[in-house]
């Protein structure tokens, strides 16, 4: 028997309106998902619309610290490799949401991708429906978090196991030796069709247009942001965009606690273009002084460090100003991304190319 840790959530569901620039008129989700804009870009846009979330509760098992969230289900596009899949909302009944999960680190508040979270959820003790898998998500409100859709059973109180199996990221600093043990932690979730409903549904008037929604803060502690460029340790070296990814480049003198290796340490941190938020999991390379003979030519590794956030980096004998440094990513996030978000940094437009910039 799996040991979890309980919360029981409050009688009331919050339900928060995300408002955030100009918004259209109001209308109810019955009225139907509105198309997807047309002409969109390929990079990061404005969606059709906007939804409210409602949070049933958080818990903790561990060095983890666990949310729950939900809205209306919604059409979002899965990543598997190079292949890039929509899940649509046509055949879901009335009680169908969308589940979204968060876990942090509760120190830093800092979200952890890459953790092989699940959720189990259940009814009276009867599992619902069919269970259904949960994606890792990049979304414009909530940044990184796991979700899909799923058909409840009506109205009740539900029990929702959220399971983490450890991080496979490597960890450097503070953060060795932390969040490698899974855990889980079960959250009850008083649901009502009602109250799904009363949640606030706004159609966008500005659809379409390069740009994106604000960020929420207020409902979750997990931040899925990254650090400012001026707050990045190190020397700050240069940037670029791939298909909307931005990607920044900082050197440090010496690796972070953790790395056993000599020389310089180049981390990219790689985030979207609005509102900072850290894209993870790409194949990313660096190369390093150009022409027939570079310094650098290889891979960064996925790093999450409580300084740099999540990161890619490598130890180099060192970037001096001047030298010429090109990014190129070998894997787009593997990550499904909520509308506004498929046309980036990969997605569907396919293809991400490379950065290449003169150190300063």
């Amino acid at each position: 028997m799996r040991r979890r840790t309980f919360l029981q959530a409050g009688a009331g569901v919050a339900g928060a309106a995300l408002t955030a620039g100009c918004l259209g008129v109001f209308e109810t989700q019955a009225a139907g998902i509105p198309p997807i804009p047309e002409n969109r870009p390929d990079g990061v846009y404005i969606p059709s619309h906007e939804e409210g979330m409602g949070m049933p509760g958080m818990g903790m098992a561990g060095d983890y610290k666990f949310g729950l969230m939900y809205s209306f289900a919604h059409r979002f596009w899965n990543v598997n490799g190079d292949t890039v899949e929509k899940t649509g909302v046509e055949s879901s009944g009335a009680d169908a949401v969308h589940l979204m999960a968060s876990v942090w680190d509760p120190e830093t508040k800092l979200a952890l991708p890459e953790t092989g979270l699940s959720v189990d959820i259940t009814k009276d003790g009867d599992p619902v429906g069919q269970q259904e898998v949960i994606y890792p998500m990049l979304s414009q409100v909530m940044g990184f978090h796991y979700g899909a859709n799923f058909e409840f059973d009506g109205d009740g109180v539900y029990e929702v196991e959220v399971s983490v199996g450890g991080m496979s990221t490597r960890r450097t600093g503070a953060f060795q030796g932390r969040f490698a043990d899974p855990a889980s932690a079960t959250i009850e979730f008083d649901y009502s069709r009602q109250r799904k409903d009363n949640l606030s549904f706004q159609i966008r008037d500005d659809a379409g247009e390069p740009g994106a929604l604000e960020a929420n803060t207020m409902m979750m502690e997990a931040d899925s942001t990254a650090p400012a460029v001026e707050d990045l340790p190190g020397r700050v070296v240069g940037e670029g965009n791939s298909n909307d990814a931005v990607l920044v480049a900082t050197v440090l003198d010496a690796p972070p606690e953790g790395i056993d290796e000599d020389g310089a340490y180049l981390a990219v941190s790689a985030r979207t273009p609005y509102n900072r938020l850290v894209v993870p999991a790409m194949g990313l390379t660096a190369t390093v002084g150009g022409g027939g003979d570079p310094t650098f030519d290889g891979d960064l590794v996925r790093t999450f460090d409580p300084e740099l956030g999540y990161h890619y980096g490598a130890t180099v004998d060192g970037v001096d100003a001047g030298d010429e440094v090109t990014l190129s990513v070998t894997t787009q996030p593997q990550t499904a991304r909520h509308e506004g978000y498929e046309t980036a940094f990969g997605g569907l437009m396919g293809g991400m190319p490379d950065v290449t910039f003169t150190a300063q």
